[in-house]
């Protein structure tokens, strides 16, 4: 029986994948370096801390993870307040799921991130949980965010849905025992999703997977 959904949120609930590249682009850029695609797909879903090593190691720069993450969020919070667009069905899934189910957000992002679009947005009502990265210690593809965010609902994961769009959040989600639907975007259509219980096209989909899941 299904009796929550948990959300991740960039590139899922928002389009940030693409700004994050170009943030990212752009900060290699100003150190005269350069970032492969590859080095970008891996360090999505991961924990802000984890992506940022990756980043720093990959590119070669002589930088703090602290201070990568503290140009990227200013950067970001810029464009947010400019560019943030919410992913095609994200409100209808949100009001057709909160007048049934427990809804959380499970993301890799900081608090203070998490905290902007969500009031950007005008949807913190319909969770009942919010879950940053900022006390976890260990980030995606490691389970422990979807745990986490299990016991604070007061749910076993068998009851949960995931919502992923990232295989290594995907892999979260399903390692922490929860029925786990891959939502990929632009950014993410190539990875692995063969391990999900699911893949949709978009949350509509999503939604409909759900409502499917639940009358069986």
């Amino acid at each position: 029986m299904i009796r929550g959904v948990i959300f991740d949120m960039d590139g899922l609930m928002i389009d940030s994948e693409r700004l994050y590249f170009d943030v990212q682009r752009e900060i290699a850029a100003k150190y005269g370096k350069s970032v492969q695609d590859s080095t970008l797909w891996k360090m999505m879903g991961r924990k802000s801390d984890a992506a940022s090593e990756i980043f720093i190691e990959e590119v070669g720069l002589l930088m703090t993870p602290m201070e990568f993450q503290e140009q990227v969020y200013r950067m970001m919070d810029a464009r947010i307040r400019t560019d943030l667009q919410p992913m095609p069905g994200l409100f209808n899934i949100l009001k057709e799921l909160h007048r049934k189910y427990k809804i959380a957000i499970a993301t890799g992002s900081i608090g203070s991130f998490m905290n902007h679009v969500i009031d950007a947005l005008d949807i913190r009502a319909y969770f009942d949980i919010l879950q940053s990265s900022d006390d976890i210690v260990n980030g995606k593809p490691d389970p422990e965010i979807y745990l986490t965010v299990c016991g604070r609902m007061g749910l076993l994961p068998s009851e949960c849905v995931v919502l992923e769009d990232s295989s290594n959040g995907a892999r979260a989600g399903k390692s922490a025992g929860c029925m786990t639907i891959a939502v990929p975007n632009d950014h993410t259509r190539g990875q692995d999703f063969t391990f999900a219980d699911a893949v949709a096209g978009d949350l509509h989909g999503a939604l409909r997977i759900i409502t499917e899941k639940a009358g069986t």
